[in-house]
């Protein structure tokens, strides 16, 4: 695949994507839901879906690429705090939870008012009170009581996806990612501005494509990207 430094044009050409969103996951009715993460997980994450109060109540391809791979990868070296951004259901903030070492309490999942009550109940029902928070987060606007200011570990699945909301996710991304900030960012290729808002953030911070996934060859073949971003570096230029 092209390094995602390639033109939009070119970008296109190879995923073969039209600038039409693409088919998404088939719309359930509201239930539970579980899974172990092809087995990563040694009691599985269950999970409350409800499309009731938008899209974000639903398990998104990319939010399980992002879970798969922190618990492939990161499931003994996630130190200091951890914030999840557009959360939606909770999926990743909670794999996590479950799956890995963490040195500090709580782990923040965060999103909009609407998914606030699902998140909570999510929280609930894998009984994960004493290590998961909720909490509402409007991406642009000020830092909510609590999150730290400057989280050691962001992740952030299925965030890019409305466009007129890219500069307020990139404004709470640039208020967040601090010096020794992790950011973890993973989203499925919709649209040509998708791109675009890419190319912002590479701006913005240091930002690696991630290559020690071993199931990378499959779900990049889907128009998945799995980000590392971090602050620049001192003398760093565009």
């Amino acid at each position: 695949m092209n390094s995602m430094d390639s033109d939009e044009e070119d970008a296109n050409a190879v995923f073969g994507f039209s600038e039409d969103l693409v088919q998404s996951p088939t719309h359930k009715t509201a239930g539970i839901s579980s899974t172990d993460f092809d087995g990563l997980l040694q009691s599985p994450l269950q999970l409350h879906e409800d499309l009731k109060e938008g899209c974000g109540g639903q398990l998104w391809p990319a939010g399980m690429v992002l879970a798969k791979y922190m618990l492939r990868k990161h499931r003994h070296d996630l130190t200091g705090s951890i914030v999840e951004l557009g959360a939606g259901g909770g999926l990743v903030g909670l794999a996590v939870a479950l799956g890995c070492e963490l040195s500090s309490k709580p782990l923040y999942i965060t999103d909009q008012q609407p998914m606030f009550s699902l998140m909570e109940k999510n929280i609930k029902l894998n009984d994960l009170q004493s290590t998961v928070k909720a909490a509402v987060y409007d991406w642009g606007e000020s830092r909510p009581s609590g999150i730290p200011e400057y989280p050691d570990i962001i992740l952030a699945a299925d965030c890019v996806y409305f466009e007129p909301a890219f500069p307020l996710l990139q404004k709470t991304l640039q208020d967040l990612i601090g010096e020794n900030t992790v950011c973890y960012f993973c989203f499925k290729k919709r649209r040509r501005a998708d791109l675009n808002f890419v190319k912002v953030v590479k701006k913005m911070f240091d930002v690696k494509e991630v290559d020690d996934d071993p199931a990378k060859e499959v779900w990049s073949k889907e128009g998945l990207f799995l980000l590392v971003s971090t602050a620049r570096s001192p003398g760093h230029r565009s």
